[in-house]
């Protein structure tokens, strides 16, 4: 069989306008509300597409980390190439696609940091050698040594801080996300899709039908 070939039918539920929430932030909880306990794996997974200022684009699986009313929030290394191309563009799109629900997700925004302050109360809730790993780290970068240089330099972190907290390195924090525009995706018979999107229109949301 050709990857041509592959395809399904959509057809577990249809999505109408008197079914949305007054507000994408809301309705994205819902949803994800939905994907949690229908068990779906990585339910908070969503790919982050940046672009330079010229527009060459990259795309990357992030986790929402925080989801509330000033938008969609991930954490990460200021040197990365995603930080690097918000930096000199700070706009963003994430799209979350749940398969077992035939649903996805995709949000359009601004982009800024989250404060100090709530970057470090996240990274407290971190495991240990998630928080060690951030500190050793240079994310997007070429590693000359290799898998053993990584190593060498996780067991030099570990020994650097054992026996007290692990702080915050300075070159890690959050992004969040404030949406101008949110698409909720339903999957439907004869690819006739429900696409709702809402769209920030003089500081009021509006709810539009896109054609699938």
């Amino acid at each position: 069989m050709s990857i041509a070939d592959l395809r399904r039918e959509y057809q577990r539920a249809g999505l109408n306008e008197t079914d949305l929430a007054a507000d994408p932030i809301s309705q994205l909880r819902r949803w994800l509300d939905d994907a949690i306990a229908a068990g779906v794996p990585d339910a908070t997974a969503m790919v982050v597409a940046t672009a330079t200022p010229d527009g060459s684009p990259s795309a990357r699986v992030m986790l929402l980390k925080v989801l509330d009313s000033h938008g969609l929030t991930f954490f990460t290394n200021y040197r990365s190439r995603k930080a690097k191309d918000l930096a000199a563009n700070p706009r963003a799109a994430a799209t979350f696609y749940w398969p077992d629900l035939e649903r996805q997700v995709r949000a359009e925004g601004t982009v800024s940091l989250v404060g100090d302050a709530e970057s470090d109360e996240y990274f407290r809730l971190r495991p240990v050698d998630s928080q060690l790993a951030a500190w050793i780290s240079d994310q997007s970068e070429p590693v000359p040594g290799g898998r053993p240089e990584l190593e060498r330099r996780y067991k030099e972190a570990a020994k650097r801080f054992a026996g007290r907290d692990v702080p915050r390195p300075p070159h890690w924090g959050g992004y969040r996300i404030m949406p101008a525009a949110v698409e909720f995706w339903q999957g439907r018979p004869g690819r006739l899709h429900d696409r709702l999107r809402y769209v920030l229109t003089a500081e009021r949301w509006q709810v539009e039908r896109l054609a699938p």
